[in-house]
Formats: structure tokens, C-alpha cells, sequence
């Protein structure tokens, strides 16, 4: 088991790093002296540079994809440009406070984030308290201040996750203490979140869930036992509400009804198959002129495979693969089993969201509504997501 590789060692095994290297400090795990925090590893410069590739393309779809809506909504081109470049910095302040700031510091704080994002959850359901927009409740604020919970939920719903199942006194074999809290919290947020309602959020929450479970040593029948009952609860779901069912129906057959359920489906396919291999040249795609809703946010991919073709379209994809596989690799060459939860919980967050995301933009899932990792507009997303990159470079800097 992956679990056996991070257990908690005896004393003696942190008294004999200690022996062997008196000037550095010890991992908590045993397994010797903690690396410095301040080296660049492999993995590290890999990551960074995959994240770098992401945020700089972002912005530059940015500026093209946000003319429209920002001339509909303002008499200038640049408003929602000049607004992502301002999240842009945000987020990049963010990043480099916390690739400095040692991962272990998140512990203890842990339960206390969590329990804040829940309130704050809890107030975005209230009608007098949160903002709607497009019939859901996701965002809080006032005037041009605003933010979506639910993205910084995302980011404390691992650390404490990996907080709780990294504790030396919890051991996976005993459910009570491991599995059944992070799956008690997993509903609780889940059920807030439908209160938006948010099924994307939802099911990224739970795929999230399961695979820090996983990698921390879970058994395969609880994980299959609670992945049943939450597929059942969406099916339930879907099935008794009339909007989702009409969007599960229009992703089935989107020819069904094209300029209803069916058109933003249809509408991302036609932007795809326009650009062809190299693209119509940036800034010269036509979907983002409103006829793709939510070019923007929801359905960046479309615009980059648009204007810069099948090559733009692998590009990104290629980026997220990188991602992928150099979170792994920090995830199983972490210092400690806190450090390795916080790699696996991040990395398979922004993977299953830029899989769901492009799977809805490329007609093989239906429409969730969440966004592209890094590429997407949406202030509280990219700053949220930079700073969970920040906690993994983090790690990658200590790594062995």
C-alpha cells in the first residue's frame, strides 16, 4: 500500500537522522533529514514552468476572448482584461508568499480555514446575503467586490484532508478516525454546495476526496461503497431536476434541440472544427462574438483550439499532462505523508477540473460549469488556483 511507504517511523529512526545530519532539520516521518527549503529540484522548475505557460496564455486568451462581453457591458474592449490582469497579480503575490512559506505551517490552521469556508458556504445559500447570477448563488460580495466561496473551499477542503489523515495518532486501518470524517466532511460540503446549486463543484469535491483517500491507504471496497452512493445521490439528482436533465439530455444528443439544451455543445464543436490544425489566428475567432455563451469562462478551450488550432489545443493539453505527472512525482518523493496528501489532493484538483472542463468543451461530458484551470476568466479561480500551485512548488522544493 502507498499508506506503508509514509507511515509514522519509531523514535529511533528521527534520532538517528539527527545523528547523521545535526544541522538540518528532521523529517516527521523519520525517514531522515528534511531537504532545505530554499533548492530548486527538477520537479520543481518543470512545474513552475508548466504553471507559467498556463497563466501567460491565459492572459493572452484573456485579452482576446473578453473584448465582447466587455464591450457589452462597458464602452471600453479592455475592462475585463484589465480586471484578469489585476487577479493575475493578485494571484501571483499570492503564489510566491506561499512557495516560501513551509507547507507545515497549513497544519495547524487547518480545521480552522475549513470551518470558515463552510460559513461562508452557509451564508452564499442565504437570498438576502448571497449574489445570483443565471439562476445559481455562488458568489458574495458587494459592489465590484466580489468572490465565489466555493474556489476557496476547494483549496482548504485539502489541506484538511491531508491534515486529518496525516495525523500520527490516525491509522487508515481504524475508519472511524480516517475514512469516515473525510467522507462525513466531503457530504457536508457537497450538500452546501447543491444549495447553489453547484454540481460541478460538486463532483470535483468528491473526486478530490477519493484519490487523497486512495493514496493514503484507504480500502478499495469503502472508496467503491461511498463512490455508489454518491454516483446513485447525482443520478438522483439529475434525474429530479428538470434543468439537469435537460442539459444531460442535450449532451446525449445535442442535435435534439441546437438552439437550446444542444447550442453552447454544438456551438464548442463548430469553434473546434473551424480552427482546423493551425487556427484562424489569434484574435480572429468569431464564437466569442456571442455566439458561444460563456466564451470566456466555461468554454476557453474552444477559443484557443478556434484561433489557434488543434496545435494550441494540444498545447494546453500537453501543459496539464506535465502538470499531472510532476505532481505525482513531488506526491511520492514528499518529506512526509502531509506533504504527499497536499500534492495529490492539489494536482488531482486542477487535472480533474481541466478534464471535466475540456471533456464538456470537446462534447464528452456534459456541461458542469466550472472552469479551465489557469486559462479560464474568473478572479476568485485563478487566484485560488495560484495559490494551491504555490503550496505544491512549495513541497517540490523539499522533496527528496
Amino acid at each position: 500500500m502507498i499508506a506503508t511507504r509514509y507511515s509514522q517511523a519509531r523514535p529511533a529512526a528521527r534520532q538517528e537522522a539527527r545523528r547523521s545530519h545535526p544541522t538540518a532539520r528532521v523529517a516527521p516521518n523519520g525517514r531522515g533529514p528534511r531537504p532545505p527549503i530554499g533548492r530548486r529540484t527538477g520537479p520543481f522548475l518543470v512545474l513552475f514552468l508548466a504553471v507559467a505557460a498556463l497563466v501567460l496564455l491565459g492572459l493572452v486568451m484573456a485579452l482576446s476572448a473578453t473584448a465582447a462581453p466587455s464591450l457589452s457591458g462597458t464602452d471600453s474592449a479592455w475592462s475585463l482584461f484589465k480586471s484578469q490582469a489585476m487577479w493575475l497579480g493578485v494571484g501571483t503575490v499570492g503564489l510566491l508568499v506561499l512557495l516560501r512559506l513551509d507547507y507545515h505551517r497549513w497544519r495547524r490552521p487547518a480545521a480552522l480555514g475549513m470551518g470558515a469556508c463552510l460559513l461562508l458556504l452557509a451564508l452564499t445559500a442565504l437570498p438576502s446575503v448571497g449574489l445570483s447570477a443565471n439562476g445559481a448563488r455562488r458568489w458574495l460580495g458587494t459592489g465590484s467586490i466580489v468572490f465565489q466561496p466555493s474556489e476557496v473551499t476547494k483549496l482548504a477542503f485539502i489541506v484538511f484532508v491531508a491534515e486529518l489523515l496525516s495525523r500520527p495518532e490516525r491509522h487508515m486501518e481504524d475508519t472511524r478516525a480516517t475514512t469516515q470524517p473525510v467522507l462525513a466532511m466531503t457530504g457536508v460540503v457537497s450538500a452546501l454546495l447543491m444549495m447553489q446549486p453547484h454540481l460541478g463543484a460538486c463532483l470535483l469535491i468528491a473526486g478530490v476526496a477519493t484519490t487523497m483517500l486512495y493514496f493514503a491507504g484507504a480500502r478499495l471496497s469503502h472508496l467503491a461503497l461511498a463512490g455508489g452512493a454518491g454516483a446513485t445521490l447525482t443520478a438522483l439528482m439529475v434525474a429530479y431536476s428538470p434543468w439537469r436533465r435537460a442539459r444531460v439530455l442535450g449532451f446525449l444528443d445535442p442535435w435534439e434541440d441546437p438552439l437550446g439544451n444542444g447550442y453552447q455543445t454544438l456551438q464548442s464543436l463548430h469553434a473546434l472544427a473551424v480552427g482546423g490544425v493551425d487556427g484562424l489566428g489569434l484574435g480572429s475567432g468569431r464564437a466569442k462574438w456571442g455566439f458561444l455563451p460563456y466564451a470566456h469562462t466555461d468554454f476557453i478551450f474552444a477559443v484557443i483550439g478556434e484561433e489557434l488550432g488543434l496545435a494550441g489545443s494540444l498545447f494546453v493539453v500537453t501543459l496539464f499532462v506535465v502538470i499531472a505527472a510532476t505532481g505525482l512525482t513531488v506526491a511520492l518523493r514528499a518529506p512526509d505523508r502531509f506533504g504527499m496528501l497536499l500534492a495529490v489532493g492539489i494536482t488531482s484538483w486542477i487535472i480533474m477540473q481541466a478534464v471535466l472542463n475540456i471533456g464538456a468543451a470537446v462534447a464528452v461530458f456534459p456541461i458542469v460549469g466550472i472552469t479551465l484551470p489557469l486559462l479560464s476568466f474568473g478572479g476568485t479561480s485563478l487566484v485560488t488556483t495560484m495559490a494551491a500551485v504555490g503550496v505544491l512548488l512549495n513541497v517540490a522544493r523539499q522533496i527528496r
